[in-house]
């Protein structure tokens, strides 16, 4: 059994803190996931022929704050957190690390994109997105990874109820 200390988005807001804490919230729910678990439990693996795992979908997380934050708006040549290219695919190979160094990846990430995200002026402040070659406002950026927690941490609910039957929120 996991405990819930997440805080919930609030009802009300302006658009940049409804979006600060939606991200957050989903951050802490892919924390909560995990919660609890050993490295051996972390690297447990769906069904074949699927290998993802939850520790997977923390590397994963920690390539795209990276690539979606520090590459945009920081350093377009800013090296992957798990492949020397842009290999999304490299960071759900669980065995490649260990519960403490994925979190550790993933939350210094999480804490950069934080930062990023607080200096910004606006949410139509522009980076360039490397691989699109195109320029994206901050807005679109924190959605999309808004939308990828949204997708990832559905598979955590199913990878852990996998490993252990903890189902929920």
């Amino acid at each position: 059994m996991t405990s819930d200390n997440r805080i919930g988005p609030p009802s009300f807001g302006s658009e940049r803190d409804m979006l600060r804490a939606f991200l957050d919230y989903h951050r802490a729910t892919l924390a909560m996931k995990c919660e609890g678990l050993t490295d051996e439990e972390l690297r447990q693996q769906s069904m074949p022929p699927s290998t993802l795992s939850l520790l997977g979908l923390v590397r994963h997380m920690a390539e795209v704050e990276r690539a979606w934050f520090r590459r945009v708006f920081e350093d377009n040549d800013a090296p992957m957190v798990w492949s020397d290219k842009i290999d999304f695919q490299a960071a759900y190979d669980a065995s490649a690390s260990t519960r403490d160094e994925a979190f550790a990846a993933w939350e210094a990430e999480v804490e950069n994109s934080r930062r990023i995200e607080r200096e910004a002026a606006s949410l139509d402040g522009a980076g360039y997105q490397p691989r699109w070659g195109e320029e994206v406002s901050l807005r679109m950026v924190m959605v999309h990874v808004l939308l990828e927690y949204g997708r990832h941490n559905g598979h955590a609910d199913l990878l852990r109820e996998g490993v252990d039957g903890t189902v929920g929120a």
